[in-house]
């Protein structure tokens, strides 16, 4: 093991849990903040088995804080609203870890990352990750340890002739424009082209994104 192993860190903690990051520094000495590309929706996974890992393999001292910010949502269903956790960075895990010294990443750590399911490649070139600038890494944590407050109506922000998406159901990958909002049922009807003919069609605000 290497100088770097006296080094501890809190592991297990839900993302956007204050108490496991707010006492901790913007990076701990000798490490980098990463970006770490996975598979859609597997991204708790891969930070639950990778904290895992790095206990057992006791890597402590080259992997911190591995972390998938996310943002409570209030959403409506049926005219009843219920709160979700949002992924702010879909696709990504952010790992805290040390680097050899020409920037790669120790072969011990990568065996135990590549070999974990989910996992893509971090974010880089010429086979060494690139490490985030500080300003990224200020705005990825203040969202990963904002506390819980009283969260937000997804998609609140829609107007009468928005140009939007819809992301799920069966219209999914329609665009069409905002016709009606109504807010106390959580709902939006939207235009769009069906069959070379503007449709109407009435779907939940977190069915739709903005264009």
């Amino acid at each position: 093991m290497s100088e770097h192993s006296d080094r501890t860190k809190p592991h297990g903690q839900a993302p956007g849990d204050p108490a496991a990051t707010e006492e901790l520094p913007l990076v701990q000495p000798g490490m980098h903040w990463y970006v770490l590309r996975v598979a859609s929706n597997k991204e708790d996974a891969v930070r639950d088995a990778l904290e895992r890992k790095v206990k057992i393999e006791q890597l402590e001292g080259f992997v911190g804080r591995i972390l998938v910010p996310t943002q409570r949502e209030k959403r409506m269903r049926g005219g009843t609203a219920r709160v979700y956790h949002r992924k702010l960075y879909p696709g990504y895990v952010f790992v805290e870890m040390a680097t050899d010294a020409d920037g790669r990443i120790p072969e011990n750590v990568w065996f135990v990352i590549k070999e974990t399911t989910g996992v893509g490649d971090f974010i880089g070139s010429g086979g060494k990750p690139s490490p985030m600038l500080l300003d990224d890494v200020k705005k990825m944590l203040a969202a990963a340890i904002k506390p819980e407050q009283q969260p937000t109506l997804a998609n609140l922000a829609f107007k009468k002739g928005d140009k939007v998406k819809v992301t799920e159901g069966p219209f999914e990958n329609f665009e069409g424009a905002v016709d009606e909002i109504n807010a106390q049922k959580g709902t939006v009807r939207v235009i769009v082209t069906i069959f070379g003919r503007p449709t109407p069609i009435e779907i939940e605000y977190w069915q739709v994104e903005q264009l």
